[in-house]
């Protein structure tokens, strides 16, 4: 038998590390993600049935409700990226290039104040803007 070197399974550097990647939901903090923490240790991951599908819902012991991630004062970031207002600084990290074309290519604002300044003015086209 012949000796085969261990192939790597992915590509990704965090995974050849061993370092866990963030995993925000739609730019949101979760507490799901491996770099979420409790200040108080009070986070506790359960697993409930709904409709017959485990789900998996973090719980705090400190209040006795649903944890509500990066809105409670005691909960922090390992690697500091959790912004004001609950948001994950990783998920605003990855914008994808059709975010970018998209953000260039949008400009209904100018659009809007085309139309707001042909109004007041008079005119149909203005193309000095």
């Amino acid at each position: 038998m012949r000796d085969q070197p261990n192939k790597v399974r992915f590509n990704d550097k965090a995974s050849l590390q061993g370092e866990p990647k963030p995993l925000p939901l739609g730019g949101k903090c979760n507490y799901l993600c491996p770099y979420f923490r409790c200040n108080k240790k009070a986070l506790l991951i359960q697993q409930k049935y709904n409709k017959g599908n485990p789900q998996k819902v973090g719980w705090c012991r400190w209040v006795g409700d649903t944890c509500i991630t990066g809105d409670c004062q005691y909960a922090y970031c390992e690697k500091r990226a959790l912004l004001p207002g609950n948001r994950c600084a990783y998920a605003n990290a990855r914008k994808t290039d059709d975010d970018i074309e998209k953000d260039l290519t949008g400009d209904d604002e100018v659009d809007k104040v085309k139309d707001i300044i042909s109004k007041k003015f008079g005119k149909k086209d203005i193309d000095i803007l």
